[in-house]
C-alpha cells in the first residue's frame, strides 16, 4: 500500500527469453536507451557505464502533463546480477534491479518506492493520484515492452 500520495512504488518480476549475460549485455548499450525509450531525455551517464558509483542523469516526460529531472546513482552494481541505487532530483528514493537465471532465460526483480518532489506533481497527486499513477505504469509497461522487444530482435 502507498504511504503517501507523493510516493510511487512498485515491484515486479518480468520475465526475459535470454539469459542474464544477454539482458546485462543489452543494458549497457546506454547510447540506445533514448531511442528505445521515448519517455527519456537528455541522458548522459557519468562514469561511463554500468558500474558502483556511475551517475546517471536524464529527463522523463510520462503521459502525463509534467517532466521530471533526476540522478540515478549507482550504489551497487553486479554485473549480470544486482543493481541497487539511490534516485534524486525531481523523484527521491531508491530502486534495485535483480537478474536471475530461470530454465527460460532471465527473472529480472524490480522494486523502487520514489517520492514525487516538484510542488506541481505533489498538487497534481494530492488532486488526481489515480492519474499520475497511470502514467507511471503507462512508462513502465512502454520500457519493458521495448526492452523486451529489442532482447528478441537481438537473441
Amino acid at each position: 500500500m502507498v504511504a503517501s500520495c507523493y510516493v510511487m512504488e512498485h515491484s515486479a518480476q518480468y520475465p526475459f527469453a535470454v539469459p542474464p549475460e544477454d539482458v546485462w549485455t543489452a543494458m549497457e548499450q546506454l547510447d540506445q536507451f533514448e531511442q528505445w525509450w521515448g519517455w527519456l531525455g537528455h541522458f548522459r551517464v557519468d562514469g561511463g557505464r554500468l558500474r558502483s558509483g556511475a551517475v546517471l542523469h536524464g529527463d522523463v516526460a510520462p503521459p502525463v502533463p509534467y517532466r521530471m529531472h533526476v540522478e540515478v546513482e549507482l550504489q551497487r552494481c553486479v554485473p549480470c546480477r544486482v543493481v541497487d541505487a539511490l534516485v534524486s532530483g525531481d523523484l527521491t528514493g531508491d530502486a534495485h534491479l535483480r537478474l536471475d537465471p530461470v530454465a527460460e532465460g532471465t527473472m529480472a526483480g524490480v522494486a523502487w518506492s520514489l517520492e514525487m518532489r516538484q510542488m506541481s506533481m505533489r498538487v497534481a497527486a494530492r488532486l488526481a493520484y489515480p492519474l499520475l499513477r497511470w502514467g507511471h505504469d503507462r512508462v513502465v509497461e512502454a520500457t519493458v515492452g521495448a526492452f523486451g522487444r529489442h532482447l528478441e530482435g537481438h537473441a
